[in-house]
């Protein structure tokens, strides 16, 4: 089952790819004829993630479900490694988008040592709970470079980060399965930049922020990043980098009430294309 969804995620990650090469084509030809060297890159790499999610549903009539912990109560995966999709496009020297996309799901089969209560279902000590989480993560900014030298930027970014997510808990002893989703297009505000202190080496990094009340949204998010680039030849880069985000949202919808808590943080190393 794990094989055939690793397959259908890198099958759609390559229908991502060659979409976008095929829509940035005529734009960076146009903007190569005017001039510009550099119009954008696009990185490939593995995202190596340490998680801690807590999950709470709440039933239609308003009463609280439990707190739940999917790593310790639900036995999911603490650790993964996962592929990811980075890249930007320039307009002009000031003007850039940024765009991100990985797959954090997971899925686990537990017997379960403390009672839970999930939109309204109870489900008691030694219950077996097959438990999912899907979390697809979308991200896009715009990025205005209000400092730039020859070496670098500092520029103001505002975006959405998209959480795609949706989880489930089902028990066939007890002929139960409960389901929430939900799609947070939450709208972040920040700084990025990047520096080059040697023909071969530069630094990226970014920090990103979400703390207001946001339609049937409230809560916060932190998503920051770092990384080193080294260039192997005048287009490819090899880099390393660190991501790490905090998000505690509180939501009320019709398919999910309740609040999501989770944070994830971890190494990545990717090959960085420029064109």
């Amino acid at each position: 089952m794990n094989g055939t969804k690793d397959y259908y995620t890198a099958r759609s990650a390559g229908a991502v790819i060659a979409s976008l090469l095929l829509i940035l084509a005529p734009v960076t030809a146009a903007l190569a004829a005017a001039g510009d060297d550099q119009l954008g890159s696009i990185s490939l790499g593995v995202f190596v993630t340490d998680r801690d999610t807590k999950t709470r549903i709440d039933a239609s009539t308003g009463e609280p479900g439990s707190d739940v912990s999917l790593e310790e109560d639900l036995g999911l995966a603490r650790s993964d490694t996962v592929f990811r999709i980075d890249g930007y496009f320039k307009f002009n020297d000031r003007h850039r988008i940024d765009v991100s996309w990985f797959d954090l799901s997971r899925s686990k089969q537990k017997q379960i040592d403390t009672e839970i209560i999930w939109n309204g279902t109870v489900y008691p000590i030694n219950t077996t709970i097959r438990s999912n989480f899907d979390l697809a993560i979308y991200k896009a900014a715009y990025t205005w470079s209000f400092l730039r030298r020859d070496k670098g930027f500092l520029g103001a970014s505002a975006g959405l980060y998209i959480a795609d997510f949706k989880t489930s808990l089902s028990a066939t002893n007890i002929g139960q399965r409960d389901v929430g989703d939900g799609t947070a297009p939450l709208p972040v505000f920040g700084l990025r930049g990047e520096y080059g202190f040697s023909e071969k080496w530069s630094v990226r990094a970014s920090a990103e922020l979400f703390a207001l009340e946001y339609d049937n949204w409230d809560g916060t998010l932190i998503d920051a990043y770092a990384g080193i680039d080294y260039g192997l030849s005048e287009h490819l880069s090899l880099g390393v980098g660190y991501n790490a985000v905090t998000f505690d949202i509180g939501v009320s919808e019709q398919n999910f009430a309740g609040n999501v808590e989770w944070g994830y943080r971890g190494g990545m190393i990717f090959l960085k294309y420029d064109f």
